[in-house]
């Protein structure tokens, strides 16, 4: 076996080398740093070495240096040139040159029995056993963003889906529905499972439809897009509107698209109307091409989904039509403690729950700020801190008239049994 020669990376070896990575590797599992991360690291002159045997490209090793901290981005050997000691070779070259641009330690993540590992052992680097590495691949890229902008959209705050306080069976049932699947699409295939593409909520106002979507973008990381019919509708018609949105959507790789009164652009048609006509078959249409794609989501919400144009509701198009009602008393209960826990009171928070009985999340939110506001106005007046009691909620809930009426609540009783699919 011919004898190496250990150099300095240079331009006119970056094919041999994007070469030698597709070999090198004797593991399935994906290295930490991607070949685009190691191309870039050697095109902005960060530290690189390769070894050469009868003029072929043999090893090569890549670094990266970060402040004091350098990262070893690559070791690759043919596999010909394995165990023979020129992974720690490659090594000790890169480290001297790291450690010159500045670099106190020098610090590599790889999959275990990955090519370099014995390499990184017999130069003395330390394995920090019981360390898991945690990663997230942002869903948003630099071309994404400029779509984004031009869409009034954004990706939602991290932690919304942990906020959502009550609603406990309606949580339940948009994870496992929604979210689950769509987090983890690998798992989902191997159980013959499809990832949804599109879902109808429905149910009275207030309810946490618009709450629900955006905590669901939040928890996939994906942006938020809000279609607006009031604002396409100035768009050379509603319909044309509605086309030219989703041709943008198509160009982004992740989006969750939120639709809220859906019924506004898809009520039952009325063939008396061309416009009506149109505007229904052009979101039907786009709701197709909007299908072809993974890693996206369109959700609907309705306050009266038996409005929507039936051709709306057909399997195919929505994978589901998902209830969302008011609370029941363990979740009006659940949304009570969240707020007074903010405020450091001690209120009965299931006396609250039974007195404010149809009351909606918005219906207990607008309740709660308005104690909040007498409380601190008392406190203002008086010059003592202030605490809200349980009669402060109750005097609020009474005066509070809730969004739900009976006759509501029956009909979405009703509309749940006749059009929900979950």
């Amino acid at each position: 076996m011919a004898v190496w020669h250990v150099r300095d990376f240079t331009p006119d070896d970056l094919e041999s080398v994007v070469r030698l990575d597709a070999e090198s590797a004797t593991t399935d599992e994906p290295a930490v740093f991607r070949l685009s991360e190691v191309v870039a690291a050697v095109q902005a002159q960060n530290p690189g070495v390769v070894a050469v045997a009868d003029g072929h490209l043999v090893g090569a090793a890549v670094g990266r240096v970060d402040g004091d901290r350098a990262w070893v981005l690559r070791i690759a050997l043919h596999p010909a040139w394995r165990n023979l000691g020129l992974g720690t070779a490659l090594l000790s070259a890169l480290e001297q040159r790291l450690q010159s641009a500045g670099a106190k330690i020098v610090a590599a993540v790889l999959p275990e029995e990955e090519t370099g590992a014995a390499a990184l052992g017999h130069s003395g680097f330390r394995q920090h056993r019981g360390l898991t590495y945690f990663e997230k691949v942002q869903a948003v890229t630099a071309q994404d963003s400029a779509i984004l902008s031009s869409l009034g959209a954004k990706v939602p705050a991290a932690g919304l889906w942990e906020k959502l306080s009550g609603m406990a069976d309606e949580k339940r049932l948009v994870e496992r529905r929604l979210v689950l699947p769509l987090a983890n699409p690998e798992l989902a295939d191997a159980h013959g499972v499809e990832p949804p593409q599109a879902v109808v909520l429905f149910g009275p106002p207030g309810t946490g439809k618009s709450t629900f979507a955006k905590a669901v973008a939040s928890r996939l990381g994906w942006p938020f897009v809000e279609l607006f019919p009031s604002r396409l509708a100035l768009e050379g018609g509603l319909a044309n509107g509605l086309s030219r949105r989703f041709e943008e959507i198509a160009q982004l790789d992740h989006a969750l698209v939120f639709i809220d009164e859906v019924e506004e652009v898809a009520g039952t048609r009325n063939l008396a109307d061309p416009t009506s006509v149109g505007v229904v078959n052009e979101l039907l249409k786009s709701i197709v091409r909007f299908r072809d794609r993974d890693g996206r989501l369109l959700i609907c919400a309705t306050n009266t989904v038996a409005a929507l144009d039936p051709a709306f509701l057909r399997h195919g198009r929505f994978d589901y039509v998902l209830p969302v009602g008011p609370p029941d008393h363990e979740a009006r209960k659940a949304l009570w403690t969240s707020y007074i826990a903010k405020t450091g009171a001690e209120a009965d928070t299931a006396v609250l729950a039974e007195a404010s009985e149809g009351f909606t999340p918005a219906d207990i939110k607008q309740a709660a700020r308005t104690v909040a506001q007498a409380v601190f106005e008392r406190t203002l007046d008086t010059g003592e801190r202030a605490q809200p009691t349980t009669e402060d909620f109750l005097h609020t809930i009474r005066r509070t008239r809730p969004t739900v009426t009976t006759d509501m609540a029956l009909e979405f009783a009703d509309h749940t049994i006749r059009y929900g699919r979950t």
